[in-house]
Order: structure tokens, then C-alpha cells, then sequence
């Protein structure tokens, strides 16, 4: 096999943790109506069995740091697939509310793992020519996995009647995440340990045969480059507070937070509800989740060729205010929805097409490309914890919001979104052609 084609197949891998935390963040949309149904849960207590699994993505992304450092990122990845495998499982069998939140808990640090581990190992393992493009991958990875949750829930919800899915289809649907969870963890077996890990581990002579396979031409010389790096990274926490830092690490943490709060996982754990709650058919608004994901997935491939050509701030401000019009005119017509649903739909795909244009990719980029190397996985990790907490209070308290404000609880996204537009235009840089050191050069003054 070619060192290319080598690198393609382990970093394929790899994006099966994106594929895994996109099913597992949206497989819930499903079966929404039926756990409440099932369980009889009121707004609160739904929004908890929902918004649980995000305390588990950022329990996840805190410790993930520091067991890849322990036990490398193979193994990390591998046991992220394992609490993929044990939370599907659990959740098929559950007889309590309250099992059904441990075992989302369960998946929920699968998930956090997984956001941070699988771009970092394909970060680590992709030459430079490439590896953009297959960073990028693992977004598409998300969204593929959103979709396949997506059409696995409207297939499942077609086999029997509404009684039946109450009763046992949801079972199925949050099951269903075991085969590709197993699939990833016998895969995971299959692919090498990061060259880096095992250098900082002093396990060069294993380092090298990695780098072999991936970059035969230029081994030593990629020996050197990964030694030099390591040496000036592994800040502590309290550097990310010094002058200097702190006001580049606050932005991040609110752009995250931002990215949370203007509405995204109203529409990927929530979709069906607010087609159903304007009164439109279960089997309707499943089908109708399948066109939401895929055009998330075509306008993410937008924005990756739009973030190098336009910029990253231009993007971002025109998404922002195209999801806050979105969010208005969903406010608008969510009382004067026709039986089909397409007004209300119309107007979640600009929305969704706008974030995925801007917040959903561009985030990552700025995150990935704004901190010294000496810090970027630190405050990048605490940006991201930022992001899941949002994420969790959309979830917990969206079903309570919708209860009492009906369509008007749209208007109150869109102000975030209004916030977002602002915030962006004054506080966030522009890094569109910069080198890595140049961006530090100027906004760290090094």
C-alpha cells in the first residue's frame, strides 16, 4: 500500500469517532416525542433526558487531554468506541428515565473524547500537503453521521405505528449506534499510534516506522520538526489567564458559547418536535430531519471553500445575520404552518444552511489557528468545554421555552444570533492568510 493511500485509510478510521458523535448527538431527535410519551416526562425532565449526554461531552473533553498524554491516542480512541458500544446498548434495555440519562451520560463522554481526539490523531498523522483537507474530513464525518441518525430514525419510525414507537422503536433507535460503534472499535485495532505521542514518550525507534509508512522521503527531517514542537508546548492553565493571553482565550470561550446559544441544537435534537408541535405528522417531520442533515452536509462543503477565499470574519458576520432573519421568519410562520410542514421547513434550512456556512466549520478553524502552539490544546479544550455547556442549557430548558412561548421562543435565538453579529464584528480577528506565526506574532506580540 502507498504512503498515501496508507494515510487515508487510518485517518478514515479516525473519522468514524466524527461519524459516531454525529449520530449520537442527533440519534436522539427521533425518539423525542415517544420518551415523553414512554416515560411521561413533563417539559424539565425531558429536556434533562435530552441535555444529558452534553454533561458526559464535557466531563469527555476535560479528561480526554490527559489520557491521551497517559495512554496515547489509539487507545483513546478505542475506548471512546467502547462507550459509544456500552451507552447503545444500555439505552435498549433501560427501564427508568433515570438509567436512560446514565446511559447518555456514558455516550456523552464518548462523544466529548471523540470531538477532540479524532481531528487531533488525524491532525498528527496527515502530512502537511494534505492535511486540511482530511482535518476537514472529520466535519463531514459529523454531519454524515447526523444524517445517517436522521434516516435510520424515519426508516425504524415507518416499520410500526405510534404505540409501537413508544414503546419500543425509541429503543431501537438509540440501539441502532452499536454497529457503527463496534465497527470503530475493531478498526481502531488496526491503526498505528501517533508518531508524536510516541516521541514525547521517547519511543522513538516505533515513531520512526509510523512516519516510514506515512512520509518515507522526509523522516528525519519530520523527527526534528515534531521534537521542535513538543518542546515548546504543554502550557499550564494559569498561562491562558496571563496579559496578553486572557482576552484572545475569553473570545473563544464566548464565540463557542455563541456557537451553542443562537439555536443549532434546537434544530438537531429538536426538529421533529417543532414540526409535530405546529401540528404536522410524526412520519412528516422524520423525513423532513433526513433534508435538514444533508443540507448541513452541502453547506459545509460551501464553507470550506469559502473560509480561504472570503475570509473568516466576512463569513462569519453574513451567517450570523442570515440565521437570526431565519430564526425570525420561523417565529413568524411556526402558527401558520400547513399540514406538509414546508414553511417551517423553508426557513430551518436557511438557518441551518447559514451555520453551517459560518459557525459550524469556521469556529474550528479560528480555534485551530488563533493560539501559540504552547497553548493551543489547553485553550482549545477549554473553548470547547464552553461550547458543550451551551450546548447542554439549549437542550435542558428548550422543551420548557417551547411549552410556554410556542413560535415566539424562536425570536429569543434570534437576538443571540443579533449578539453573535456584534460580538464577531468587534471582538474577532482576521486570519485569512496568515501563517500560524504571524497570527501569534500579532495578536500575542511574540
Amino acid at each position: 500500500m502507498s504512503p498515501r493511500l496508507y494515510v487515508y485509510r487510518i485517518c478514515l478510521v479516525a473519522t468514524l469517532g466524527g461519524l459516531l458523535f454525529g449520530y449520537d448527538t442527533a440519534v436522539i431527535s427521533g425518539a423525542v416525542d415517544a420518551l415523553k410519551t414512554h416515560f411521561n416526562l413533563d417539559a424539565l425532565a425531558l429536556g434533562w433526558v435530552v441535555g444529558s449526554a452534553l454533561i458526559g461531552c464535557m466531563i469527555g473533553v476535560l479528561i480526554a487531554g490527559k489520557l491521551t498524554d497517559l495512554a496515547g491516542r489509539r487507545a483513546v480512541l478505542a475506548l471512546s468506541a467502547t462507550l459509544f458500544l456500552i451507552s447503545a446498548l444500555a439505552c435498549t434495555v433501560t427501564h427508568s428515565s433515570g438509567q436512560l440519562v446514565m446511559a447518555r451520560i456514558l455516550g456523552g463522554v464518548g462523544v466529548g473524547m471523540a470531538s477532540l481526539i479524532s481531528p487531533l490523531y488525524i491532525a498528527e498523522l496527515a502530512p502537511a500537503g494534505i492535511r486540511g483537507a482530511l482535518v476537514s474530513l472529520n466535519q463531514i464525518a459529523i454531519l454524515a453521521g447526523m444524517v445517517l441518525s436522521y434516516y435510520a430514525n424515519a426508516w425504524i419510525a415507518s416499520r410500526g405505528d405510534a404505540a409501537w414507537l413508544t414503546e419500543t422503536g425509541w429503543r431501537i433507535m438509540l440501539g441502532a449506534m452499536s454497529v457503527p460503534a463496534l465497527l470503530f472499535l475493531l478498526f481502531t485495532l488496526t491503526i498505528p499510534e501517533s508518531p508524536r505521542w510516541l516521541l514525547k514518550r521517547g519511543r522513538d525507534a516505533q515513531a520512526r516506522a509510523v512516519l516510514v509508512r506515512i512520509s518515507p522521503e522526509s523522516v528525519d527531517s519530520e523527527m526534528d520538526l515534531i521534537r521542535a514542537a513538543i518542546a515548546h508546548e504543554q502550557a499550564k492553565l494559569s498561562e491562558l489567564f496571563r496579559p496578553g493571553t486572557r482576552g484572545v482565550v475569553i473570545m473563544t470561550m464566548i464565540l463557542a458559547f455563541f456557537q451553542a446559544i443562537t439555536g443549532i441544537n434546537v434544530v438537531m435534537y429538536y426538529a421533529p418536535t417543532i414540526f409535530t408541535s405546529a401540528g404536522i405528522g410524526t412520519g412528516t417531520a422524520l423525513n423532513n430531519s433526513v433534508i435538514i442533515g444533508l443540507v448541513m452536509m452541502a453547506f459545509t462543503v460551501v464553507s470550506m471553500a469559502l473560509v480561504d477565499r472570503l475570509g473568516r470574519r466576512p463569513v462569519l458576520l453574513f451567517a450570523s445575520a442570515g440565521m437570526g432573519i431565519s430564526l425570525t421568519l420561523l417565529g413568524i410562520g411556526f402558527s401558520h404552518a400547513g399540514a406538509s410542514g414546508w414553511g417551517l421547513l423553508i426557513w430551518i434550512l436557511t438557518y441551518v444552511a447559514s451555520f453551517s456556512i459560518g459557525m459550524g466549520g469556521i469556529y474550528w478553524v479560528v480555534v485551530s489557528e488563533i493560539f501559540p502552539t504552547r497553548v493551543r490544546g489547553t485553550a482549545s479544550s477549554l473553548s470547547v468545554v464552553f461550547l458543550w455547556g451551551g450546548n447542554f442549557l439549549v437542550s435542558q430548558f428548550f422543551p420548557a421555552m417551547l411549552a410556554a412561548q410556542k413560535g415566539h421562543v424562536f425570536y429569543d435565538f434570534a437576538a443571540m444570533c443579533l449578539l453573535c453579529f456584534f460580538f464577531i464584528l468587534r471582538y474577532v480577528p482576521e486570519t485569512k492568510g496568515k501563517s500560524l506565526e504571524q497570527i501569534e506574532h500579532e495578536l500575542f506580540h511574540v
